[in-house]
């Protein structure tokens, strides 16, 4: 059993004093218990997790308990801190590309882990962790690289990495940020299995719908302090704490209602036909990808048509082709009644600035030695703007995505991650685009910071016209915003029309099974959907 009693965090703040992040927290994990930890960046989750597992640094001021069967973490030394993790208390991090190392296959990576403690890695063991992680194939991703895996089959690995020695505690950390709903249902199940064989799980996520399938008990945290705690049921069912109950009301539902239609399908603004992109491909022996498959899709001025598929689908092949940032095999893709394909390189400038393009990770979007307002400024230098013409420009873009434009002087990392993406997209609205190209735009922000950009970016669509696509794993984010949308599977359009009857009655089984393993934030209705995705499968 894992118990943590009045655990303060503190770090210091270069002026030979300590931030206080964590404040007197307490929780017991048991055998076979999901507990959830819920809150906004910043509540001290994470913070607390590392805590855990000994792994902040030396100068951060940790007080308070943490035992582990009795053990008491917070004074043991480095020796039997190094025998714990792994062996005891497994890992499993967000984000799992950054956590392999490139040059290493997967299975010389997790062999190595089972070797840390001394023991030897029986043949086969390797393959035999990786098939009871769900995948597929386990001889061939054990001889993979970490860049010829998906996002899911790392995910799998690192699982199965942390699970190698049997650990009775697992932290996993955001362990689905980022995936895509089918593949996120089965790393949840794979953990809920874990959980089955009586391994206790500290699930720390932000997203309330994956508490909701797979939690027991929920913690909610806001600035390092615990607002809220008990039954999944209870607090995400009933709860009694105004934040929490924000928290949920910021989540986008399947079962809310589409947006409304304020413009009619009559002015068209891009479109493609029978679009068709295929790369070389070295890994199937001289035969190409084929990424996106005679696509036809159109887009109409005041309108957002939502992409939704699973990872490698073609959807941001799609986008990047509208954005002549990849070429056509064959068809054509127009913008403005202009030919993308057929454009001179000349010509093709001119045609990208009717295209703005927001990206799924602000941070890494903007360039971190310029302040915000040059990155704002930049495609209107491009344009031959002047000076004066510029500093109004940018101003006017800043205020308009409900920001101070006093903080044009800013840096990235001076803004939070709700600030960035607004200054993004007024990045891409400054040339007043007759497309906005939005590329997983909220995947990485909190639910109410998602929230306020979605919010935005409806409204800035209501107030300037432009198109609008929308490119999300995320089914609820595009059913509350997306006036239609289409279904990718392998390149091909499965389904396609109105948000409000695709996403609500769909009549193809792949869009259902997409919908059947989106998770909802009410464990009740949760449950009843899981159990209705089981019978999908079968």
């Amino acid at each position: 059993m894992l118990t943590v009693r009045g655990l303060r965090i503190a770090f210091p703040d270069g002026r030979q004093t300590q931030r206080e992040v964590v404040h007197g927290v307490d929780l017991t994990l048991r055998p076979g218990q999901v507990l959830g930890l819920v809150g906004e960046s910043g509540s001290g989750k994470s913070v607390m997790a590392m805590s855990i597992l000994r792994l902040l640094e030396p100068d951060t001021s940790v007080e308070g308990s943490i035992q582990l069967d009795g053990l008491e973490l917070l004074t043991a030394d480095a020796e039997t801190i190094r025998g714990i993790r792994g062996r005891q208390i497994g890992a499993v991090f967000q984000e799992p590309m950054a956590a392999w190392n490139p040059v290493f296959t997967i299975g010389d990576q997790i062999a190595e882990a089972l070797a840390a403690h001394g023991d030897s890695v029986p043949a086969g063991r390797v393959e035999e962790l990786l098939a009871e992680a769900g995948i597929d194939d386990p001889e061939r991703i054990a001889a993979s690289y970490p860049h010829q895996l998906s996002g899911g089959q790392l995910q799998r690995a690192m699982i199965a990495m942390g699970m190698s020695k049997d650990p009775a505690v697992l932290i996993a950390d955001e362990p689905t940020t980022a995936l895509d709903v089918t593949v996120q249902a089965g790393v949840l199940d794979l953990l809920r299995s874990l959980r089955d064989r009586g391994t206790a799980i500290l699930l720390i996520t932000h997203d309330m719908g994956v508490i909701a399938d797979l939690a027991d008990h929920v913690i909610v945290l806001r600035d390092g302090t615990v607002v809220e705690s008990g039954s999944v049921d209870d607090v995400l069912g009933d709860p009694q704490e105004t934040y929490t109950r924000s928290l949920l009301a910021a989540v986008p539902r399947l079962d809310g209602s589409s947006r409304p239609v304020e413009a009619e399908a009559n002015s068209e603004a891009a479109a493609v036909r029978d679009l068709t992109v295929r790369y070389d491909s070295q890994r199937r022996r001289g035969q190409d990808l084929v990424a996106v498959d005679g696509v036809d899709l159109t887009l109409y001025a005041g309108r957002t048509l939502g992409l939704v598929g699973e990872s490698g689908s073609g959807k941001s092949t799609i986008g990047r082709a509208l954005a002549g940032l990849t070429p056509a095999t064959s068809g054509d893709v127009e913008i403005g009644g202009e030919s993308v394909t057929r454009a001179s390189r000349r010509g093709l400038r001119a045609i990208q600035r009717d295209v703005g393009i927001v990206f799924q990770d602000p941070a890494s979007s903007l360039n971190p030695k310029h302040p915000v307002g040059r990155s704002i400024a930049e495609p209107l230098r491009l344009a031959s703007w002047s000076r004066q013409a510029i500093e109004e420009r940018v101003a006017e873009l800043l205020t308009s995505v409900r920001l101070d434009p006093a903080l044009a002087e800013r840096y990235p990392h001076q803004l939070s991650g709700g600030q960035r993406q607004r200054v993004a997209i007024a990045r891409a609205l400054a040339l007043r685009p007759r497309l906005l190209i939005a590329d997983e735009p909220t995947s990485a922000l909190d639910v109410s910071v998602q929230a306020t950009v979605l919010d935005l970016l409806v409204a800035l669509q209501d107030e300037q016209g432009f198109a609008a696509l929308l490119i999300s794993h995320d089914l609820a984010v595009v059913q509350a915003v997306a006036h239609d949308v289409a279904v990718l599977r392998h390149g091909q359009i499965v389904e396609k029309g109105p948000t409000s009857e695709v996403l609500t009655d769909p009549t193809e089984d792949y869009t259902r099974r997409l919908l059947a393993a989106a998770p909802v934030p009410d464990p009740v209705v949760q449950r009843r959907r899981r159990e209705e995705r089981a019978t999908l499968l079968t």
